[in-house]
């Protein structure tokens, strides 16, 4: 899978699993915001990518994530490590 295609990936589980149009979802958009997430949704968000990624995110991994571009990036990362 290219890094594009992780992208758009994200992207689309994004929208679907937080009932948003996958147009408000852009590189340079504040994550937290956009999907309107609390504490509880960050729960949703590390079992949304365990199973469509196959990789785990823990507390520490969050640590300077605000836009989707850094979330995209911090998926790609664990998906390459």
């Amino acid at each position: 899978m290219t890094n594009e295609e992780i992208k758009a990936k994200i992207k689309e589980v994004l929208a679907e699993e937080f009932e948003i149009d996958p147009s408000a979802i852009t590189p340079e958009g504040d994550l937290k915001e956009v999907l309107g997430l609390d504490s509880l949704d960050l729960v949703d968000v590390v079992v949304l990518v365990e199973q469509n990624f196959g990789v785990t995110l823990k507390g520490p991994d969050f640590v300077g994530i605000r836009t989707f571009e850094d979330f995209d990036n911090l998926i790609i990362s664990k998906i390459n490590a």
